[in-house]
Parts: C-alpha cells; sequence; structure tokens
C-alpha cells in the first residue's frame, strides 16, 4: 500500500523531482508488534538527508505521526519513507519548491532474513565500485544505480551478498547491508567518510559495542583484512543482524570462512529490540 502527502495513492507526477533526478533521500524500517523499530534513529537519518540535500522541511510531527497510524495496522512488515523535493519546474534550479512530498510504502517483511540467520550468508566480491564523493556519504539519498547493478550481479551468482569496495579499492559495505568483522576482542567496520551508507542497525550496533567489552574502531582497509578475522557479521534495519559464513573474494581461489558466532549472539538480542 502507498500514501502520498498523508492520503492512499499508488501513482506520482512524472514531473516529480525524484521521478526527474533521484532528488529526496528515504529510510527503510522494520515494523514489527505495530511499531516501528528504531524510530527515532529513523527520523534522524531522514533529517540528516533533509538537511544535507536542502530540501524543504515536511512537519516532521505529522510524518512521525503518519509513520505511526501506518505501523499500527501491521503485525510484521517494512515501510519505507521517501522524501521528494517535490512536484514540477524544469531544469536542475531547486528554487520555488517550499513542500516535499512525502511518499510512504508498506510491504511484506522479508522471511529469507530468518532462514539466512541460521545458515549464514556467503559473499561475493563485487566487480562493481562505489564512487566516493564525501559530501553525498553517510546518507541514503535517492540515487540508488550502483546498489541496482550491484544486486544484478548478485543475482548472477551463487551469493546471497556483495562485498562492496570504492574506486580506490577500499572496504565500504555491502550491496543492502553494513559490515562488521571482529579479531578477538577487536571489532572493525568500514570508515564510511568518504563512501557509502550510514545504516540505522550500524548505528545501534556502534552503540552497544561501545558499551560492551569488545573494542570498536571504524577504519579505511582493502577486503583482505577480512581473511584474518574471526568472524564478519553484516546488518541493515531489516535483518536486523545476519552472520557471514563465507566470502568468495577471488575467482579461483579458496573462500574465507567463518566459524565464531560469538559477536552475532552478543548483538542479536539487542539489535531485536523496539
Amino acid at each position: 500500500m502507498y500514501w502520498i502527502n498523508g492520503e492512499p495513492c499508488d501513482y506520482l507526477p512524472v514531473n516529480d523531482r525524484s521521478v526527474q533526478f533521484g532528488d529526496g533521500c528515504f529510510t527503510t524500517a522494520k515494523i514489527e508488534q505495530g511499531q516501528v523499530a528504531l524510530l527515532s534513529l529513523h527520523i534522524k537519518r531522514l533529517q540528516k538527508g533533509v538537511e544535507k540535500l536542502y530540501l524543504p522541511q515536511p512537519d516532521w510531527q505529522q510524518l512521525e505521526s503518519h509513520i505511526k497510524q501506518i505501523a499500527s495496522t501491521s503485525e510484521l512488515g517494512v515501510l519505507k519513507v521517501i522524501l521528494s523535493r517535490g512536484t514540477g519546474g524544469r531544469g536542475y534550479s531547486t528554487q520555488g519548491f517550499t513542500q516535499p512530498n512525502q511518499i510512504l510504502f508498506l510491504s511484506p517483511y522479508p522471511e529469507h532474513y530468518l532462514r539466512q540467520r541460521e545458515k549464514g550468508l556467503s559473499l561475493v566480491l563485487s566487480p562493481i565500485p562505489m564512487g566516493i564523493n564525501p559530501y553525498l556519504a553517510g546518507i541514503k539519498h535517492l540515487n540508488r544505480l550502483e546498489q541496482v547493478l550491484i544486486k544484478s550481479f548478485i543475482e548472477k551468482s551463487n551469493a546471497d551478498e556483495a562485498l562492496v569496495l570504492d574506486t580506490d579499492g577500499l572496504l565500504i559495505e555491502c550491496c543492502t547491508a553494513n559490515i562488521f568483522w571482529r579479531k578477538g576482542k577487536y571489532v572493525y567496520t568500514p570508515d564510511l567518510q568518504s563512501s557509502g551508507v550510514e545504516g540505522v542497525m550500524r548505528e545501534r550496533i556502534m552503540q552497544l559495542l561501545s558499551e560492551s567489552d569488545y573494542y570498536l574502531s571504524c577504519i579505511n582497509h582493502y577486503p583482505e583484512t577480512l581473511a584474518c578475522a574471526d568472524e564478519v557479521i553484516v546488518c541493515n534495519s531489516l535483518m536486523p543482524v545476519i552472520p557471514v559464513s563465507e566470502i568468495q573474494a577471488h575467482e579461483n581461489r579458496p573462500a574465507w570462512k567463518y566459524q565464531s558466532r560469538e559477536l552475532y549472539e552478543y548483538l542479536l538480542p539487542e539489535c531485536l529490540k523496539l
């Protein structure tokens, strides 16, 4: 089901800026027992996107109320919230846009995440890199063509997900998830100041690790660092966290395999909380 500016609607004008230029931002949240998990972090993510993209400010209280209203109708589902700059005009100019279009989309929860928690994920190295752009790094803007191409590659492979690098060959994330790895009590995740998406669940996990006896570092490193990791996990707001069983980083070479679930078992109970 779709809502646009609070009203049930499943069509959008062709001159909407999201259609013309991908001019907007979004967040995707898990609904459980009629509530949006980590709602405050999702609102914070949208607010950061609006600020960075100079989008017109929505009525945040009204938007949050509408989100909660829709969530209350679902026991388990996914709610995507899109903020477009609006409708009208021609060309790149942002003048004259004072009210964003708010697009909400409710869909079923992807049950495959539950199965993947049990068996773990297989990752393959993506041949499609992420572009480097420090200004847009971190936010979840509507320009997701890199992820579309990476997903197409995954669907032609035997893997569940892809390990994604930037154009300098540094480890960034997965196609639809952030990544962490553990060596003893030291946990690492890529520094996303120049590329990638700062996921809501990534932020939650970083908070949890700051309160634990693990030592977390955000680093710039090449994918080979994962070869000697004790454990690798991926996360997003829907999963919310899944262990990685193996990574095929090079053709015709053995995959890197992981048996430990220490970090995963520590994080999962907390990540499942609303």
